[in-house]
């Protein structure tokens, strides 16, 4: 059976990589602005289902960007 992901990925991906200086300020940054836009979701939008996937879709947003 091929494999499609090697051994070696799997390590990268599951291996904790401490950011750097420059990456931590970025993560700021993009923390600070999606937080903005959590609290208009939260302000501007109806207790739902779907407001808390949108908040959801944001923490997956800063998940990925990190």
């Amino acid at each position: 059976m091929s494999q499609m992901i090697a051994y070696a990925d799997l390590e990268n991906r599951f291996t904790y990589h401490k950011p750097n200086e420059s990456q931590l300020a970025k993560y700021v940054e993009i923390r600070v602005n999606i937080l903005q836009v959590a609290t208009l979701i939260l302000e501007l939008t109806p207790a739902s289902r779907e407001q808390s996937l949108a908040i959801t879709k944001l923490e997956e947003a800063v998940f990925w960007a990190n």
